[in-house]
C-alpha cells in the first residue's frame, strides 16, 4: 500500500503563499532553497516556485486540501479572522444527521482548502 506523505503547491509567488499558510498552520517546520514546508498531522505541505505555474488557479475545485480538526467552527473563525477568503462557511454535507462538518477557503493563488471534521475510524 502507498502512503501519501507530501503535497506540494507550486506557485509563481511562493513567498505570498508561505506568509498565508503561516497564518493558517503556524510557522513552517522547515525552509530551504526557496521551498518551505509544514508538518500537518502525518503528512507535509510544501510550497515552492514552479516554472510551469503562472497566475491564479483557474480550477480551484479540482484539487482541494483538507485539514482535519475536531473544532471546524472555531478554526473557521480563527482563519477567517486572519483575512482568508471564505468560499463556504461551515456546513454539514450530505443528507440526514451527521457529525461531519466542512468549511472552504481560498488561498492567495486561488487554491481551495477545507477544514473537515475527523473521519470515523474504519472497521477492518
Amino acid at each position: 500500500m502507498l502512503n501519501l506523505n507530501n503535497v506540494m503547491i507550486g506557485s509563481e509567488e511562493p513567498k505570498a503563499l508561505r506568509d498565508f499558510y503561516a497564518k493558517v498552520l503556524g510557522e513552517p517546520s522547515w525552509e530551504e532553497g526557496g521551498f518551505v514546508g509544514w508538518q500537518a498531522g502525518s503528512g507535509n505541505l510544501m510550497i515552492g516556485a514552479h516554472s510551469e505555474v503562472k497566475g491564479r488557479n483557474e480550477m480551484p475545485g479540482r484539487f482541494i486540501l483538507n485539514f482535519e480538526t475536531p473544532d471546524v467552527q472555531g478554526e473557521f473563525e480563527r482563519i477567517k479572522g486572519s483575512g482568508a477568503m471564505v468560499v463556504r462557511e461551515p456546513y454539514q454535507p450530505g443528507e440526514g444527521a451527521s457529525d461531519m462538518w466542512l468549511a472552504t477557503f481560498e488561498d492567495p493563488d486561488g487554491n481551495y482548502f477545507q477544514l473537515a471534521s475527523p473521519m470515523p475510524a474504519q472497521q477492518t
